[in-house]
Order: C-alpha cells, then sequence, then structure tokens
C-alpha cells in the first residue's frame, strides 16, 4: 500500500458521493469543474466567521498550524498537546492506518473528549428534534455532516481506544438573537490571515463583547451509532467495511465502479472536449459503461428533462438518453390553454428527438393572460442577504434583510422608465423598514400590474410583515397592509389573505405558455433571457443600439450604452457584458483592497457585496465602486423582465 496516499474526510465525503471520483481527485489531467472561489462563498455565507466564533468559547484553546500535507507531523503536534491531561486543541491532527482527519474542536478532561464540527448551518436549537427520520433514515441535507463526525470519531477511537468520546455539531441557533451590533466586523475575512479559516479577529475582541450566544451544541451520538450500525447511505456494507474499501482503492489508485446514473449530472469531473491533457472523468465513466463513443456521451440525458421525477427510475431501467424515451415514459396530460408540468417536458423531448430549435408558445392562453395587466406594468426585483452573524443587535441568524429592490415602469404606448431603485449601504442599519417603505413608496405612484420572476419577492415581504409585527414602527401597521395588498399569504400561514394587487409571477408566465429549446428545460430568468433575446428581431434591433436611441431611461448606464451585443448572429447575454468593477484603478490600489470581485454578475455576488458593505475599514472609493456595480446588476434584472416581457407583447 502506497501511504502516501492517505484518505482524508474531504476524501471520504467524496466517496460517499460517488465512489469512482476517489480515482479522479488529486490528479492534475483530469478537469475539476468545481473551480468556485470558497474565499468569496465562506464571506457570503460567514462559514470561516462562525468557526473563529466558535473558537471564542475555548480562549484557551490552541491551533495546530503547519503544512497541511505533512500529515505526519500534524499528528504528531497534537498527540504532543495531548499529554496534558486537560487541553483544547483546534484542527487537532490524527492519523491511523492511512486515514487521516482533522477536528475543528477538541476537548479533553482526562480521557473524556468532547468532538465538535462546527458548521454555518442552522438548527432551531429550543425545538431540535433527532437527525434519524421516523421511519429510518437520515433527516434529508444532514447525512454529510453526520458521516463527516462518524468518520472522524472512528479514527481518533482506533487512535486511543481508552477515551470516552461525545460528539458535537456546533451549528448556529436560529432561535438566538444578537445581543450587539457588528458582530461580523469583528470577524474579517482576509488572505493575508496565517489561519486555515482566512479570518483576522478584531484586536482585543472578548468573548463578553459578542454579547449572547449564537451557537448552539447539538449532541449526535445517538446519530453515529445509527450510522456504524445500518450505513444507510450504503446498507450493503457496513461503515468501517466502506472506509476501508474506499481508504484501500484510494492508497492503491485503483478505480471503483459505481454505475452511471442521476448523480453523474452533478460531476465535477467533465470537460468539452476531453483531451488526453484534460481528461474528463464523466465522459470516461458512461464512455466505457456504455461502450459508447465521447460525442455520443454529450447527448443529452433523461436527466436534463425538466423537473422529471421519473428520471432516477428510468435511467436504472437502461434507458439513459432523451433519445431513449417515448410518450408513455413522460405520460403528457393537457391543460386548457396553457402548458402543463408534464406537456413541458414531453415538448422539451420531441424538440431534442426531431432537432427542433423553435419555440413552442401556447399563444392563446398567453393573450388571454396577457389581457388581464393593468398598466403601466411595474417590474421589480430584490437583492436580500441571509448570513449566519448578524449586521445589527436584536436579529437572528439568517433572518432575512432586504437592502435593494429595482423598479422598471412600462408605459402602455411602449416607454420604458427606470423609476425607482433603492440601495442601503449604511454600516449597521437594518434596511428592511426602510426597504418597504421606499417601495411603498414607488409602487402606490400607479395602479398598474406589478411583476416579480418567481417566489422570492413574495417570500421576503411576508418576512419584512412578520418583522414589523415584532417591531415598534409608528407606521408598521400601514406597511403590513401595503404588503398584504401586493402579496399573498404562504400555506403555511395561520392568516390568510391574497392582495388585490397580488404580484404577477413572470416565471409562471414563462412556464405556463413559452418553451424555447435553448433553454435546455431551464426557467431561470438566466436562462429564458438569451433565448427571448435570439428568438426575436425586433429585440435585437432595439437593444443593440445605445440608450439614448430607444424608448428607455437608465440611471445607472452611460447613454451611449447598448444592452446586448451581437457575436456570430447570437446575441450575447447582457449579464455577460456588465462593466467590471474597479477598472479604472491601479495594481496597487488593488491590492490594497479586500475585494476581490471583479464583477457582479449574479445573485451570489450581489449578497457577497453587500457583506463586504458591511466592514466600516472599507475604503470610501471601494464602497461607492461596489455599490454602483450593485445597481447596475440590479437594474439589468428588472430590465431582462421587461424584455421578457417585450418578446411576449411582440408575439
Amino acid at each position: 500500500m502506497n501511504t502516501e496516499r492517505y484518505l482524508t474526510k474531504s476524501r471520504f465525503k467524496l466517496g460517499l458521493e460517488c465512489p469512482t471520483k476517489l480515482f479522479y481527485t488529486r490528479k492534475s489531467e483530469y478537469v475539476n469543474q468545481q473551480l468556485s472561489n470558497p474565499f468569496l462563498e465562506a464571506l457570503a455565507e460567514g462559514g470561516f466567521q462562525v468557526e473563529e466564533l466558535a473558537r471564542m468559547q475555548y480562549p484557551d484553546g490552541i491551533a495546530i498550524l503547519g503544512n497541511d500535507w505533512n500529515y505526519g507531523l500534524l499528528a504528531q503536534k497534537t498527540e504532543k498537546l495531548l499529554q496534558q491531561d486537560q487541553v483544547v486543541i483546534f484542527e487537532a491532527a490524527f492519523l491511523y492506518n492511512s486515514l487521516f482527519i482533522r477536528v475543528d474542536i477538541l476537548e479533553k478532561k482526562g480521557n473524556h473528549i468532547n468532538l465538535f464540527e462546527v458548521k454555518a448551518k442552522s438548527v432551531n436549537a429550543n425545538n431540535h428534534e433527532s437527525f434519524i427520520g421516523k421511519r429510518g433514515g437520515l433527516t434529508a441535507g444532514w447525512s454529510t455532516y453526520l458521516y463527516d463526525v462518524a468518520f472522524q470519531k472512528y479514527v481518533i477511537q482506533k487512535c486511543h481506544p481508552d477515551w470516552k468520546i461525545k460528539s458535537f455539531l456546533k451549528l448556529v441557533n436560529k432561535d438566538a438573537v444578537a445581543t450587539v451590533d457588528g458582530i461580523n466586523q469583528c470577524f474579517k475575512i482576509s488572505k493575508s490571515s496565517d489561519l486555515r479559516t482566512g479570518i483576522i479577529k478584531k484586536e482585543g475582541l472578548l468573548l463578553d463583547d459578542l454579547g449572547e450566544n449564537l451557537l448552539s451544541d447539538i449532541n449526535i451520538e445517538v446519530e453515529l451509532e445509527y450510522i456504524y450500525k445500518n450505513n444507510p447511505l450504503n446498507e450493503t456494507l457496513g461503515f468501517e467495511a466502506l472506509l476501508i474499501m474506499f481508504r484501500d482503492h484510494y492508497a492503491q489508485d485503483k478505480k471503483l465502479i459505481e454505475p452511471i446514473g442521476s448523480q453523474c449530472k452533478s460531476c465535477e469531473y467533465y470537460t468539452e472536449p476531453p483531451t488526453e491533457s484534460a481528461k474528463s472523468g464523466f465522459h470516461d465513466c458512461w464512455t466505457t459503461q456504455l461502450q459508447i463513443t465521447n460525442q455520443a456521451a454529450n447527448m443529452p440525458k433523461v436527466y436534463d428533462v425538466w423537473n422529471f421525477r421519473g428520471a432516477k427510475k428510468l435511467i436504472e431501467s437502461g434507458k439513459y438518453f432523451i433519445s431513449d424515451l417515448n410518450e408513455a415514459d413522460v405520460n403528457p396530460q393537457s391543460e386548457a390553454l396553457k402548458i402543463s408540468n408534464s406537456e413541458r417536458r414531453w415538448i422539451q423531448v420531441e424538440k431534442e428527438q426531431q432537432n427542433d430549435n423553435t419555440p413552442f408558445i401556447e399563444l392563446d392562453g398567453l393573450k388571454l393572460e396577457m389581457s388581464t395587466w393593468v398598466y403601466p406594468l411595474n417590474f421589480i426585483d430584490f437583492e436580500t442577504s441571509m448570513v449566519a452573524l448578524p449586521f445589527t443587535a436584536g436579529r437572528h441568524p439568517y433572518e432575512q434583510t432586504a437592502f435593494q429592490f429595482s423598479h422598471h415602469i412600462v408605459y402602455e404606448d411602449g416607454r420604458i422608465n427606470h423609476a425607482t431603485e433603492y440601495l442601503n449601504a449604511t454600516v449597521g442599519e437594518f434596511p428592511n423598514f426602510k426597504f418597504v417603505r421606499a417601495l411603498k413608496q414607488a409602487l402606490e405612484k400607479n395602479e398598474g400590474s406589478i411583476f416579480r420572476y418567481h417566489n422570492h419577492e413574495n417570500t421576503v415581504l411576508n418576512q419584512i410583515h412578520d418583522q414589523l409585527a415584532d417591531s415598534n414602527e409608528p407606521d408598521k401597521t400601514e406597511l403590513q397592509a401595503f404588503i398584504e395588498r401586493i402579496t399573498h399569504s404562504p400555506g403555511n400561514r395561520t392568516k390568510k389573505w391574497q392582495g388585490t394587487r397580488d404580484m404577477i409571477d413572470l416565471y409562471r408566465v414563462v412556464k405556463d405558455y413559452y418553451y424555447h429549446p435553448i433553454t435546455e428545460g431551464s426557467i431561470s430568468i438566466k436562462a429564458i433571457l438569451p433565448a427571448v433575446l435570439n428568438s426575436s428581431m425586433f429585440l435585437k434591433e432595439k437593444y443593440a443600439n445605445p440608450i439614448e436611441d430607444i424608448q428607455v431611461t437608465s440611471k445607472n448606464f452611460n447613454e451611449d450604452h447598448a444592452f446586448i451585443t451581437i457575436k456570430d448572429g447570437l446575441v450575447i447575454s447582457p449579464y455577460k457584458t456588465l462593466p467590471a468593477l474597479f477598472e479604472d484603478w491601479s495594481e496597487n490600489q488593488l491590492e490594497d483592497l479586500v475585494s476581490e470581485m471583479s464583477s457582479i454578475s449574479d445573485g451570489g455576488a450581489a449578497l457577497t457585496a453587500y457583506s463586504k458593505l458591511q466592514f466600516e475599514t472599507m475604503q470610501e472609493s471601494e464602497r461607492l465602486e461596489i455599490s454602483k456595480g450593485l445597481l447596475k446588476y440590479c437594474e439589468l434584472d428588472t430590465l431582462a423582465m421587461v424584455m421578457i416581457y417585450e418578446y411576449f407583447k411582440s408575439l
């Protein structure tokens, strides 16, 4: 056995996703598409900050620092500290028979050990129930974390058989309330930090400075025993046997063959076209198991059919590609004047099988739908944040924060006005009530129909409705009445309402009346926008012109800006042509900034940007630059809705 190849926690979890991935990981010739920036993701989600907050509970804790790849040395450092009768270690390292793990927080009191795995995932600690379902199996969304700790405890127990180990998930408690402002500012993310978390703590920070505890320790010993006994993720092998199989195959660089299936849809070891120097693990699996060419493996799969719950069963029966499907497999059920969900799936299948790239439009239903709309039309989009560490006192972890909206108005004569926008970038201010006041002022200037894209805006306003109920805002009754007028209540709410001006969901309109093969089944606005732009000569001719030449006003783009460009006959999505942030800055200026965003072109980047704006230490010049980027992005979101409307109108 090659003892240089250790099975670590991350590789163990990779094997649980798909055992074959253990062969592809850490091989430079296999392209890994999972190259998102964890640094920025952690900033947005608060994962590293939560870990440092957890460490604050153990002021005498000692961190094991050093080369992450020198596993033996890290384990030796840990064992040296464990000679003490009582000690708390951060990143404690254990190595046993080519199995290597590191523990977020390990607390030793004699031979009694508390093992803490820290996660930014939340739990309602006041009414927490077991992570084992009533019918057996692990609660959805928790198995990865539980198996992670099961692996850690297994290795530690092998290293120290006499230890009595209790295992905990240290999670964010959604029932807790922040009692101090600016907790997020106490934990600044920076690549200059020498800690694995990349966190620089505020100088002189003490636990008492952070107010009430926002974390909760959830004992998971029952769940771990269930895993060791039943191994619900692989019932044919026990936990230990599965672990040893992963270890041995990884150590010997031998491939474990996992049958291809619906899990392949999310495979990160994918590239097109595969070459000798840039191999595709995905293609290796499909071409080998089905004895087909790389080109054949690229054909659309059954799991690509939109919202198709029957995909897994059909793949297991040997139907892998959309070309294999027949009408009975999809069983389309018609619905008058609209595209039913099952019809939508069958339209996708038929158009793929017939190589038909034309859109399908249920025009009569669309006309009837649009006849109910009242001009002027109002299109709105929100940007929001839900972070683990609240920005302000009085708020819960992961409580909704609405910091920005954009609002376009379309008049019956075709004029398009970017009428209103709102961005609250003030540090340490809870923006929601000012946000809804500004929205109320904007939307009450006319009585036209209001449009959103999907459920987000309705959900956010319902949450602000609840926040107002718990507030002392003098106009809360008036604001709640406004929210009730333009929304509907979710199904689980005791108080029910359906607003007289309830927002129209443009996503639903698209789903019910429009399908284009270029979307590959997706109904996201990022997929629909290029489809309608490429279908419409009217939109191409209009939006390829500068703003000053069309009936459109903008608050954030210059008059000579054209929203679309056309390359090789195809429209490039306006999101891809958003100007880069800091484009006029020198390299030295950029090095001084904490920002690592080249542009704001999706919701995740917008959330990250707002999180960054909450740091008081940010330079004013960077704050202004990021704010400009947010305003452009959000304006484009509502303009995209307008473009989709214009396409439907032109039909």
